[in-house]
């Protein structure tokens, strides 16, 4: 038996009678607090950590993956789905997200990649082709992430769609993220100097960019109508 497989029979002794109550008593949505702290730890262990604790801190994330599949199993999100499951729906989507190694003769000449920035060219569609109910380039953002990471997300969301202009100029000069860490932090000293909470601040401005994208995409899926009638 590999340690993996002893760690998954671990998780279901520890939730079947006789283990420990605790274990038994949790839910998915019960176990989410847990998941962003572990979440948080392993990145703390991999900016400022030793070799020992990025290896603590993955097994903890791992364990919460463990964990929600043992709890899937019994049906908790209605037709029961294991780790097994999990992996398998894992390493499809995987393959089908890189043709320009695992696909066709054809995928691998159409979708042929020496950079990365060969690969982010196609990566949006394949997506799209396993998501095809999605109607923006927004969705499946998580809005729960930190204003910051939203922005970022957002901002390159705009950037794909030439809302933005990801070559152009911008009036602030940075050349390292050192000046950049420096400038974020000004601003938010700035921002708590007269009480304003930057956190809400930026998550306005990024639900104002978000507004203006998804305008863009009415009006070009209006345009491309237009040219078909007359087409």
């Amino acid at each position: 038996m590999s340690e993996l497989e002893k760690l998954i029979q671990t998780a279901n002794t520890l939730r079947s009678p006789g283990g420990c109550p605790w274990d038994a008593e949790q839910t998915h949505e019960s176990l989410v607090q847990y998941l962003l702290e572990e979440t948080y730890e392993l990145i703390d262990a991999i900016e400022s950590g030793t070799r020992e604790d990025v290896l603590e801190e993955l097994g903890d994330v791992l364990y919460q993956v463990v964990f929600h599949s043992d709890l899937a199993q019994s049906g908790s999100l209605g037709e029961p789905f294991n780790i097994q499951d999990v992996a398998k729906f894992t390493r499809e989507k995987m393959q089908g997200r890189h043709p320009h190694v695992f696909g066709t003769p054809e995928e691998l000449e159409k979708y042929k990649a020496k950079t990365g920035d060969d690969v982010m060219l196609n990566w949006d569609n394949h997506k799209q082709k396993e998501k095809p109910e999605r109607a923006s380039v927004l969705d499946g953002i998580p809005q729960a992430l930190p204003a910051l990471a939203l922005a970022s997300k957002v901002i390159g969301k705009a950037h794909k769609i030439n809302l933005l202009d990801k070559e152009a100029e911008s009036p602030i000069q940075l050349n390292t993220e050192e000046e950049l860490g420096a400038l974020l932090l000004a601003i938010v000293q700035a921002a708590k100097s007269k009480d304003l909470d930057p956190e809400r601040a930026l998550r306005t401005a990024v639900r104002d960019l978000s507004d203006d994208i998804r305008k863009a995409e009415v009006l070009a899926a209006s345009d491309a109508g237009v040219i078909g009638v007359e087409d």
